[in-house]
């Protein structure tokens, strides 16, 4: 399930709930004849299911859709004015179900700043109308309420966060993976055209591959690997991305780089790479292919296709070399 899919079943449930809750408490309120606090609960469900509308037509939007936070404001807001307007403290337990509400539709900052206002607002209410012993009692219900549902809601969004992490990191390197490769490439190559800014690739392979591997075994490939990474790391510069392919290579995406700068960080790539005593491998050489996107590149696949047969032509021509491939500025 994607995470848009479950924050819509998460808001479209807890407005649900929330509708079946108030409308018991309208039904309750009309039974025994308290027509002011029926108003206000059919104008809290109104607000509900409002919102499980609004969650229904902006379903592939759930994670950035700002609707939320006016209903939500406006429901807590309804609730305080009515709480001072009609000087009902029965008023203030239907504030507890509301805070929980906050946290599980708002973003975590947003629905934790609502609920401690209307928790300060609450008590604050409570301390001039009832005993000291009940209004500690529910601003204490409301602190609990709101720390857990906030703990809680913090937990899922560290856990999301650390999943989505792990898929788009290889589990060796630690750099970005092949899959994330793609998407990001092509998001840089669509702001070249908004922007004009040129943007640069490169693909650098280690030389002797095969025979590194049968003297190291693969074990120190990796050993090698993990090290690579980390250098790289410390040698692009900021705003540049690493990802590890599949096979053994590394991929640089260079935005605001021309063909004078990326020939310049991939001469430095190389000679940094063949100057450094590596674990395990010993001293090492790469092959560096690298190009320039044109106003033809419109596909990720294109850029990374030319990068590739530059790094086949700098292999072919001589180890611990790179080649640069020209973009076709004319079109197919």
């Amino acid at each position: 399930m994607t995470e848009t899919r479950l924050r819509t079943y998460t808001h479209l449930t807890g407005y649900g709930l929330a509708t079946l809750f108030i409308m018991i408490l309208a039904t309750q309120n009309f039974r025994y004849g308290f027509y002011d606090l029926f108003y206000l609960a059919c104008t809290l469900a109104a607000l509900t299911i409002a919102g499980m509308g609004y969650t229904t037509l902006a379903r592939r939007q759930q994670l950035r859709a700002p609707g939320h936070l006016f209903i939500m404001a406006a429901l807590n807001g309804l609730i305080l004015v009515a709480l001072f307007w009609l000087q009902e403290a029965d008023i203030s337990y239907w504030c507890l179900p509301v805070i929980l509400l906050n946290l599980l539709i708002l973003p975590l900052r947003q629905g934790l700043a609502l609920s401690l206002l209307v928790t300060v607002v609450l008590t604050a209410f409570l301390l001039a109308r009832e005993p000291l012993t009940d209004t500690l009692l529910i601003a204490f219900a409301a602190v609990i309420l709101a720390s857990t549902g906030a703990l809680y809601i913090w937990h899922y969004d560290h856990m999301a966060q650390s999943a989505e992490d792990l898929a788009i990191t290889d589990p060796v390197t630690g750099a970005h993976n092949a899959r994330f490769l793609d998407e990001t490439l092509q998001k840089e190559i669509s702001r070249c055209g908004v922007t004009g800014h040129p943007l640069s690739v490169i693909t650098l392979a280690m030389d002797y591959l095969e025979e590194t591997k049968d003297l190291h075994g693969q074990n120190g490939l990796t050993t090698f690997y993990r090290a690579a990474t980390q250098h790289l790391f410390g040698v692009i510069r900021a705003g540049d991305s690493l990802y590890t392919l599949s096979d053994g290579k590394f991929f640089l995406i260079l935005p605001f780089t021309p063909e004078e700068g990326v020939r310049v960080i991939a001469e430095r790539i190389r000679r940094s790479i063949a100057e450094r005593d590596w674990p395990v491998v010993g001293r090492v050489t790469i092959s560096l292919g690298c190009t320039t996107r044109t106003v033809n590149d419109t596909l990720a696949d294109s850029l990374r296709k030319r990068t590739d047969e530059a790094l086949k032509e700098a292999q072919k021509r001589s180890q611990d070399s790179i080649w640069f491939a020209e973009g076709d500025l004319n079109g197919a």
